[in-house]
């Protein structure tokens, strides 16, 4: 009964994922935008749900790219997008070279929980059918 639930959510439960994910690059870029030097970051959605489902796990850990000797090593936890998470094309230019707009940034976050909402709205239709269907 379960792998019939599972692949009953594993869309929907990998989208919200990577949309919660998405939401963690953006507000990471909202917190880093008076930070010289910071490069705006973003998931490519497509990609990451692909991997998501493809894999069918959502805890792996990414590895950060270190493009100088003096960054930090570690990992970031975005799970289902690894490999997806990109830097966002510079739409102003600044003196301090942070590629961040807070406005843009602002915007997807908006975009981003609209949709995330979305996804939790599809995932609590089909929680429902269920209990319709089992209750009758």
């Amino acid at each position: 009964m379960t792998t019939q639930l599972d692949k009953l959510f594993a869309t929907h439960g990998a989208a919200f994922s990577v949309r919660n994910q998405r939401a963690q690059v953006l507000a990471s870029n909202i917190a880093n935008a008076d930070t010289p030097g910071y490069q705006a970051r973003d998931v490519d959605f497509r990609a990451a749900l692909q991997a998501a489902q493809s894999r069918g796990d959502e805890a792996a850990p990414a590895r950060l790219l270190r493009t100088s000797a003096r960054h930090l090593t570690g990992t970031m936890e975005l799970g289902a997008a690894s490999g997806a998470v990109l830097y966002r094309a510079v739409s102003q230019a600044s003196i301090d070279d942070n590629t961040v707009d807070v406005n843009l940034e602002r915007a997807q976050f908006a975009d981003n929980a609209m949709r995330q909402e979305a996804t939790l709205m599809f995932i609590n239709g089909k929680i429902k059918s269920l209990l319709a269907a089992i209750q009758s």
